[in-house]
């Protein structure tokens, strides 16, 4: 068993490009180690973040400022929670992978409560409230990209199987975290696909989570790889990556990173396995 596992971690330093990436930013502070296998956050429209807490079965909202956690929603009710997306309308969409739903909350007295399931979509991943009004919902467990308005169906795009997140880039497309192909995919809003990158400067090894800057440029959380990868979807060009390729902990070290946000010019990412969410600051123009 141990010359296995030696074979695959030997393998996956492979993978990574020889040639060091400078980091794109700096490290300013970690929350406590207190999560439970954290996914993806995002930023709430009361200015808190929200995470997607796996193994605690919960929603942890947190000061974005200093990581303290405030609140705790539904502990152990949301099966292997993955994701979740703000919609325009103030609602949270939330990827409940163990329970092949998207749980639809609101704010009453400026708290998030369930309002209503929506599903049936298998091992639901990813999900994103999309500025156009469509739910887009990614079904890993039936390899369905799926954009739904209301209830009804509009596009499915099929054959990812395991994929993950789904973001929304400047111009209203959407990426795609096909992490089991290791490669991220671009669509348009009817799921036609307009490209992927799969080049193996990026060393990709399984990109599970994903967003967008404010120049367009994508954030990648590659948890397989241990890193944190800056690209420009433009260009194809890799910029910049935090995370040397093996897991660890404390500054600019990763284990099995799963989630990533950037607001302006902080970064937050969900460092999983070390139970932990990070806040980096951006060093680059």
């Amino acid at each position: 068993m141990k010359q296995i596992w030696f074979a695959l971690g030997l393998s996956a330093l492979l993978s990574v490009p020889a040639v060091a990436q400078a980091p794109f930013a700096t490290f300013e502070r970690a929350s406590e180690p207190v999560l439970n296998d954290p996914h993806d956050l995002t930023l709430g429209p009361d200015g808190k973040l929200y995470v997607a807490d796996k193994f605690g079965h919960r929603i942890v909202v947190m000061d974005s400022e200093t990581l303290e956690i405030l609140d705790v929603i539904d502990e152990g009710k949301l099966p292997g929670i993955h994701d979740i997306s703000f919609g325009l309308d103030g609602k949270a969409y939330v990827a409940v992978t163990g329970g092949s739903v998207v749980a639809i909350y609101s704010f009453v007295d400026g708290r998030l409560s369930l309002e209503n399931y929506l599903g049936s979509f298998p091992n639901t991943e990813g999900v994103l409230a999309h500025s156009n009004g469509r739910l887009y919902v990614m079904a890993s467990g039936s390899g369905d990209l799926v954009a739904l308005s209301g209830i009804t169906m509009q596009a499915i795009s099929h054959g990812h199987f395991g994929a993950h997140d789904v973001v929304e880039a400047l111009d209203g497309t959407i990426w795609l975290a096909d992490n089991a192909r290791s490669r991220l995919i671009r669509f348009s809003e009817d799921l036609e696909q307009l490209q992927v990158l799969d080049d193996p400067k990026f060393g990709f090894i399984g990109p599970r989570y994903v967003d967008v800057d404010d120049f367009g440029r994508l954030i990648v959380a590659d948890q397989d790889a241990h890193r944190i990868l800056l690209i420009d979807p433009e260009t194809e060009r890799l910029i910049g990556v935090l995370g040397d390729g093996m897991p660890g902990v404390g500054p600019y070290s990763f284990d099995d990173p799963e989630g990533a946000l950037v607001v302006g010019n902080t970064y937050y990412f969900a460092d999983s396995d070390n139970n932990r969410i990070v806040k980096y600051v951006v060093i680059l123009n």
